[in-house]
Order: structure tokens, then C-alpha cells, then sequence
């Protein structure tokens, strides 16, 4: 456990399903051909040729605001049944074609639209638009399917509601919009979707699924004015339809209120939040501004985390179209007081809304915004997702209309709006406190598995259109071609120019491994190290650093991992700043001093967590007594450590002849190496390389334990065991190839059997973890308790279901496609290009380990995939993991 940083703080907003609205991008009209088809049908067309990858995006018009009374999640139940056929195309040829796709394929429903989206390879463009077009001209509707997928959404609603901090926002927005179509999450409840029939799915879908309530967005590289045309073929027949009245938006005065939670979370939280003009208000970018800059690392309420005052703190929000949310947000110790806490937040607020925000923070944050804006042409699904919220969520006809609104807010504006808003005693306060559930116990076992007659999957006939596209496996033709570089210091620098953007991706990683690095006694030192770069560098204190990144629109990260983005012309000075601080972190005896304190009184509720002790109950089944990866913090290691610990860690772990740096946009490499040698090329080594790779261990032995968690309502439960596979084991082809079958997508065999045909879970997946010397398999689920078993045993005879016959011909060549056609996806994005080429650096594979993997993909045989998982899966051995209400077992 660590001081909460960005990434921890993102994920505790993820936690609450809080997102910022980001900027989109701006309006390149030769790249961007519109039309709105004579059935009403809103269609853009945007070209990048970034990668041969499409994405299109079927926004309609309708989402949880237009539910029926008392049925708060129908269109997310009508979400659910768009995946579930339409007449001409079967559930079944769904699934087997969105399978073969290889792409990203799904949905999700928000309070004023639902959106269907797909990120695919170009050549599949086509496969897409026939799909959107037989959903949109019919669904099947069918109560039998209707009744499975009922139990799949309730088991996707138990998984949210275990989640005590999104049980609260379900609280918070019926406070802060009672009485409106917001004062309910679109997720919907058991009880309504127990209540909802077919007929009225049926109604809803009829009502609002008509072209002339959809928006379609599709950017990638296509041609547009082909593009259009096909759209026209398959949409254009389509008829219109009348729209019913839309709900009424009537928002009463909020009054401040308290509310008392408990939490899973390792830590407690105070949440402060109050109600902001929506995304269609003449003040949304005043808004969007005002968020940014109180959330600001500059800000009052971030300095609580640095300063002591607080574990973390910081302002966050969400912006819908009828209305938005402001909650600012400060952490505290498991067994912490935390009225100090909250006291300080109302004086910052208080003081904001009295005296104003900085100035200096509005204007960073207008900066940050519009540099967000150039960053959306680095990825495909991201320039596609800038368009689909400018049109339907914000009501403008271009993202470039929201650039204008960013430049003009003044800082009087804010002012204005937070003195009108931000008032401590008419927020939402909610204090969510840690809550301590028990130890992992031992399970004596769960008897034999039963037996559920899964049958053989059967071949799917498929559309023409569909068949023909996936007839022929081919090896994707990458469109990387990266220098590879080695700097006199042993900095690996891999450049691969692009043209998307005007802004640059840098991404950096050191290989390490703090569990054999750090040495006995002490466990922590990495965790400090980490901590301390968030206060900065030796020269730029972290305030200061800060305001030089934001003044170029910079966003930058060091560590262990490190990353810049950054406008090509300010390229030099971002990597200036990177590199001092990358190489000189701020080893403040007080900043030491403060997250010390703040370890030692945040550790007893991380390692009483049920988070945590479900993870340790997990590890020390499967790996020997005493094994590194076992070593963890203690509230004696971490009072033991000094500061010169955490400098001796960082000279001898943080080594240039260890690390990579990826550098993706519109730069040659010629460039990007004279400016990372003259800025890293001084970063010295000394010293023969560490080991950073764990030692191989024996295999384990089945065993079963349960961790009471009080906070969850849904048992979370996971399958694992030790494999004797490395990541380069002949072996791991065919066992990756079979894991697609096993549960890669919407038609693998544990999706159909455990939640298509039965509903006992929402999502399950199984994966590898492969490492130099060891292995591992696990599958996860999430169920209701008294499904635990019944889900378990579906998973042990699929899993023997795999040793014991050869997987079809169907199966495999569908699998072969889909593996094949998600490469192409990796570079799709500055983001994914830089990940990818970074982690096969670290990880020692050549940079052009994709195409290599297709060639064995392509020759692996049924047969094949029944030897390899014969011989390396042991069903019988798996360790059992079941975190959450007893499975009465």
C-alpha cells in the first residue's frame, strides 16, 4: 500500500463510474464527409489512416432517461437483446461473427443514449454495417432468450452493487436529481428486470430503435465517399418512425445532506458533491474548466495528499447532457478520523467559492483541455468516440465547436459558477469507512462436478456476406516499421514515426522487481520510491513541475514506468523535464517523512482488506513457502526504512542499461534520439545487471478457501493453478489458440455454457500468465453464492472437454480469424503501438513477435491443442478462490 496517486485516484473514480467529459476533436473538413439519409439516419465519416482498422459507433438517441416508471433499466435490458439476434441473423451467426471479427465488439447505455460499437480491421467495415443494419431493421425478442439473459444483466447488477462505492452513487444521483430521469443509474435492479417482459422489451425497441433517433459514426481507414454509399445499400430502406414525447427535465433546489456508508476499500473516503449544468448548457465548458482547475495537482484540495493532511484528495466529476456532477474527494486511514479530513475540504470549498479559483489553474486547465483535443487523433476508437459525444451528447454539429467555447471561459466565469454551485452545506456529503470482514477460511472441497449436458458446439452457417469475409486466413501485414536503437548507456530507444496528430507518445519502462531487488527486510522501499516521484524532482519541486508541464499542455508520469505526451514542438522541452525528473527524484526528507507516516497508517487496512487477503490466500496456494513474490509490506518494514534505503533501492534498481523508451508520432528517429541522448545520455549504470526474473516453482496441489467480504452482494471467484509453460515454451501457441476457443469471446464455450444458456454469471474469462521461469492459468467469474458451484463444475468439464476431444474445425478456424484479425488492433492507437513495442522489449521477444505468432497460429492443428492441453492443464489441481458471501458450501 502507497500514498494514492493519479493511478490509484483514476481508479477510485472509475470505481464510481465517474468520468470527466473529455474535449473532442477538431473538425478536419477534407477528412470528414457527413449526410443525413432521407429516413432521418445522421451518418459521418471520418479518415485516418493511422492504422487499417475502422471503428463505427451506433449512437441512438435513447437511454435510461426514457425508461418506463418503475423500469429503470429497459433500455439496458434492450442493450442486452441487441446482441441476442434479429430475423436473418441468429444469435448464433452473431456470435460466431462477431467472434471471427477479431475486433472490439459491445455496448453500453447511459442516462440520454445507447451506443453499439465495433473496432475492427477495415476489411471488416462491411461485416459491421450489415450487422447495425439487421439490428436496426428487427430483433428476434424471443422470452426463452430473454429469460437467460435475464440471469446474465442480474449477475452484472450484483457485480455492480458489490461494490459499496457504486452503491453509493446510486444514492448520490437520487439526491441530486430527484424527481428527474436522472435520479436512477441506467443499470436498472433485480426486481425490475424480474418484472420486465418481452412485450414491453419489445415496445421500447420499436419505439426508439428507428433511424431517424440513430447517429452513426465511422472513422478509420476507409474511403468516405464508398463508405456512404454502402451505408445507403443497407440503411436506406429502413423507414422512419414517429418519436414518442421525451421526458421532462425539472430540477428542484438540492439540500445538503450526510450520508453513513461502509466499504471493501482498503481505505475511507469523503465525498462532497453538488450539482453543475449539463453538457447542452450555454456553461458546460465553464463547467468542464472549473473541474479541471479544482482538481488540478496545483489545486488545494490534491495538496492534501502531499501535505499530510489526507491520504489523497482532489475534485472530479461527470458531466451528463441535462445536468452534471461536481464532487470533490479526500482519503483517510482505515481506523482514521475523518472529520479533520472533511472539515478542511468544506474551508477549500469555502474558500474557492468566496475568494476564486486561481487564475493560473484556470487557464492550465484550458490549456490541458484543448492539448486533449489534438491527442483524440491518436486513436481510431478515440477520434470515432470525440464525434459520437459532440453530436449526441453535446448537441453541436462538430467537435470543433467545443474548442471555441474552451478558449472563451474567463476566469470570472468560474468564479461565477462556483459561487453559484460549490456552497459546503448544500453539498452531498458521504463518509464511506472501511469495514473489516475476516480471514480466508478453508473449504473441505465441493464434491464431484455435476454434470449439465453441455453439447458439442455445431458448425454456424453464416451469411454470404459474412462467410466470404472469413473464409480465408491471411498474416496481417503490419504497418510498423520501428528503428531500433541502442544508446551508449544501454538505453534501448525504439521510434516509430506517425502522421496522426500534432502531439507525440513517449512511453518508458525500467526492468525491475522490487521482491528480489530490495533486499530482507525491506519490503516497502519500492512502494516510498514511488511516492516520492509524485513530489517532483531534485530541481522542479512538484508544484513547479507541474506548472512547466502545463505550460507546454504536457502530461508526464515517471517511475519504474514513465510516459510523456507532449506537442511536437514542445517535444524537446517535455523530455527535458521527463529526464531530470526521471533521473533525479525529489528525495525531500520531509516528503519522505510524510508518506512514512502516511504507510504506516494506511497498511493495517490494506492487509486486512478483503482485496488483499483473498489475493495472499491465492499466492501462498499456489507458490512454495517463502517465495519472493510473496514478500509484502509490513508495518515493520516500513518503519525500519530509511531514506538512504530508498536512495541505495533507486541507484541500483533504476538502471539505463535496463530500460526502454518508445517514442510513437510524427517524428524521425534521427530527431527523437539526439533529443532523448542529450537529455538521457549522461544516466550512468554501475555494477553488473540485477536479476529481475522470478525462479521457477513446483506445481501445486487443489485446495479450496473462502474470504468474507460483508460489503459484497455477488461472489467473485477464481480458478488457478501453476503450469509448467513459460513465455517461451514451444507450447504456449496452441494453448493461447485453445484459451480463444475456451473463452476468448461472445461464442467461446464458457460464455455460451455459463451465461448464454444458463445466466449464471455476466462475464467469465480464463488467461495465462506466463513469466521467463514460471506460469500460470486461471480462470474468473462472478456469481450469485448459491451459483458458485454450478458455475464451477460448467468450467471443470470444459476444461476436460479440451483434453478429451480435438476442438472443431469450426471452432478453430474461427479462432485462428479472430486472433489474426486483432492484430492489426495493437496499432491502432499512439497508446497501443507504444505498449505493445514496449512490452515485447522488456519481455525480450523480437518487435515483430505478432507476425512470428500468426505463422504458428496458422499451422496448429486440432490435435495439437488437445496435446498441449493434456499435458500442461490439471483441472484437479486447481486452487479454488471464492471472495464474498458464503457459497453455503
Amino acid at each position: 500500500m502507497t500514498r494514492l496517486g493519479r493511478g490509484a485516484l483514476s481508479a477510485l473514480w472509475l470505481a464510481l463510474g465517474v468520468v470527466l467529459a473529455t474535449p473532442a476533436l477538431a473538425d478536419d473538413t477534407h477528412d470528414v464527409l457527413r449526410s443525413t439519409l432521407d429516413n432521418g439516419l445522421k451518418v459521418v465519416v471520418v479518415h485516418s489512416d493511422l492504422a487499417p482498422v475502422v471503428t463505427t459507433q451506433m449512437n441512438y438517441r435513447v437511454g435510461s432517461s426514457e425508461a418506463p416508471e418503475g423500469f429503470p433499466g429497459m433500455a439496458h435490458a434492450t442493450e442486452h437483446m441487441m446482441f441476442r439476434g434479429s430475423p436473418g441473423l441468429s444469435k448464433d451467426q452473431l456470435s460466431a461473427i462477431s467472434a471471427s471479427m477479431g475486433g472490439s465488439m459491445n455496448a453500453f447505455t447511459a442516462q440520454d443514449m445507447t451506443q453499439y460499437h465495433f473496432t475492427v480491421p477495415s476489411n471488416d467495415l462491411d461485416v459491421a454495417l450489415h450487422i447495425e443494419a439487421a439490428r436496426m431493421q428487427g430483433l428476434d425478442l424471443d422470452a426463452e432468450d430473454w429469460q437467460q439473459e435475464r440471469g446474465a444483466i442480474e449477475q452484472e447488477v450484483s457485480g455492480d452493487l458489490s461494490n459499496p462505492s457504486f452503491r453509493f452513487y446510486t444514492q448520490l444521483v437520487d439526491e441530486l436529481f430527484r424527481g428527474t430521469p436522472y435520479a436512477h443509474t441506467p443499470l436498472g435492479t433485480r426486481e425490475s428486470f424480474d418484472n420486465t417482459t418481452v412485450a414491453q422489451l419489445r415496445a421500447f425497441y420499436h419505439s426508439w430503435y428507428v433511424p431517424n433517433n440513430a447517429v452513426l459514426v465511422i472513422a478509420g481507414d476507409v474511403d468516405p465517399e464508398q463508405t456512404l454509399s454502402k451505408v445507403k445499400s443497407l440503411f436506406g430502406d429502413i423507414p422512419r418512425k414517429p418519436l414518442p414525447e421525451r421526458p421532462e427535465f425539472g430540477f428542484s433546489p438540492v439540500k445538503g445532506r450526510s450520508l453513513e456508508l461502509s466499504t471493501n476499500n482498503p481505505y475511507g473516503a469523503i465525498y462532497m458533491a453538488w450539482r453543475l449544468p449539463g453538457l447542452r448548457s450555454d456553461e458546460f465548458a465553464t463547467a468542464k474548466i472549473m473541474l479541471d482547475a479544482l482538481g488540478s495537482q496545483r489545486g488545494a484540495l490534491a495538496a492534501m495528499g502531499f501535505n499530510g493532511t489526507a491520504l489523497a484528495g482532489g475534485m472530479g466529476g461527470r458531466l451528463m447532457p441535462h445536468a452534471g456532477l461536481a464532487m470533490a474527494y479526500g482519503a483517510f486511514s482505515a481506523g482514521g478520523d475523518p472529520a479533520p479530513i472533511r472539515q478542511r475540504m468544506r474551508d477549500i470549498i469555502r474558500q474557492f467559492a468566496s475568494d476564486g479559483i486561481d487564475p493560473a489553474l484556470v487557464e492550465a486547465a484550458k490549456r490541458q483541455a484543448i492539448a486533449a483535443i489534438e491527442s483524440r487523433r491518436n486513436s481510431i476508437s478515440g477520434l470515432a468516440g470525440a464525434w459520437s459525444q459532440a453530436l449526441v451528447e453535446q448537441g453541436v454539429d462538430s467537435p470543433e465547436k467545443l474548442i471555441a467555447r474552451i478558449q472563451a471561459v474567463t476566469p470570472e466565469q468560474v468564479d461565477t459558477l462556483a459561487r453559484r454551485v460549490l456552497n459546503p452545506d448544500q453539498a452531498i456529503v458521504a463518509t464511506l469507512t472501511p469495514k473489516q470482514s475476516g480471514e480466508p477460511v478453508a473449504k473441505q472441497g465441493y464434491g464431484q462436478p455435476e454434470q449439465f449436458g453441455t453439447p458439442p458446439d455445431e458448425a454456424v452457417e453464416l451469411p454470404q456476406w459474412a462467410s466470404q469475409a472469413f473464409a480465408k486466413l491471411d498474416i496481417p501485414v503490419s504497418t510498423l516499421d520501428p528503428t531500433d536503437m541502442h544508446l551508449s548507456n544501454g538505453i534501448r530507444l525504439i521510434v516509430q514515426p506517425e502522421h496522426a496528430s500534432q502531439r507525440l507518445t513517449l512511453i518508458g519502462g525500467i526492468d525491475t522487481n522490487a521482491d528480489l531487488q530490495a533486499g530482507a527486510g525491506k519490503a516497502g522501499v519500492a512502494e516510498l520510491l514511488d511516492g516520492l516521484y509524485q513530489y517532483g524532482s531534485a530541481k522542479h519541486d512538484r508544484l513547479e513541475l507541474q506548472r512547466r508541464l502545463d505550460a507546454i499542455g504536457a502530461d508526464e508520469s515517471a517511475g519504474s514506468s514513465f510516459s510523456l505526451s507532449v506537442a511536437k514542438q514542445h517535444f524537446e522541452q517535455g523530455v527535458k523535464l521527463l529526464a531530470e525528473h526521471e533521473q533525479h527524484p525529489n528525495f525531500s526528507k520531509r516528503a519522505f517523512s510524510i508518506l512514512k507516516q502516511q504507510n504506516a497508517s494506511s497498511l493495517p487496512g490494506y492487509l486486512n482488506s478483503p482485496d488483499f487477503l483473498n489475493g495472499q490466500a491465492m499466492q501462498q496456494a499456489l507458490l512454495p513457502k517463502n517465495d519472493p513474490a510473496l514478500r509484502h509490506m509490513t508495518p515493520e518494514s516500513i518503519r525500519g526504512l530509511t531514506l538512504e534505503n530508498v536512495r541505495d533501492y533507486f541507484h541500483k534498481a533504476y538502471r539505463p542499461d535496463m530500460t526502454t523508451i518508445v517514442v510513437v508520432g510524427d517524428i524521425t528517429p534521427e530527431h527523437a534520439r539526439k533529443v532523448i541522448e542529450q537529455h538521457f545520455g549522461n544516466w550512468q549504470a554501475s555494477g553488473a545487471k540485477p536479476e529481475t526474473e522470478y525462479p521457477a516453482v513446483p506445481l501445486n496441489k487443489a485446495s479450496r478457501f473462502h474470504t468474507p467480504d460483508s460489503s459484497a452482494r455477488q461472489a467473485s471467484v477464481s480458478l488457478a493453478e501453476m503450469v509448467d509453460v513459460t513465455r517461451d515454451s514451444p507450447a504456449r501457441f496452441a494453448l493461447y489458440l485453445g484459451n480463444q476457443i475456451l473463452s476468448g469471446d461472445f461464442s467461446s464455450r464458457l460464455h455460451r455454457a455459463l451465461r448464454e444458456q444458463r445466466g449464471l454469471v455476466y462475464g467469465v474469462g480464463s488467461s495465462f500468465g506466463l513469466q521467463a521461469r514460471r506460469g500460470s492459468f486461471e480462470v474468473n467469474y462472478g456469481s450469485d453464492p448459491d451459483k458458485v458451484e454450478q458455475a464451477r463444475s460448467l468450467i471443470l468439464q470444459n476444461l476436460k472437454r479440451m483434453q478429451n476431444a480435438p476442438v472443431s474445425a469450426d471452432e478453430l478456424h474461427r479462432a485462428k480469424g479472430t486472433l489474426l484479425r486483432q492484430m492489426p488492433l495493437n496499432e491502432s492507437s499512439y497508446g497501443a503501438i507504444g505498449g505493445q513495442l514496449l512490452s515485447l522489449s522488456l519481455n525480450g521477444k523480437p518487435l515483430d513477435a505478432s507476425t512470428r505468432a500468426a505463422k504458428h497460429y496458422l499451422e496448429l492443428t486440432p490435435q495439437a491443442i488437445q496435446q498441449a492441453w493434456r499435458e500442461y492443464i490439471r483441472p484437479d489441481d486447481l486452487v479454488t478462490g471464492v471472495r464474498g458471501p458464503s457459497s453455503g458450501q
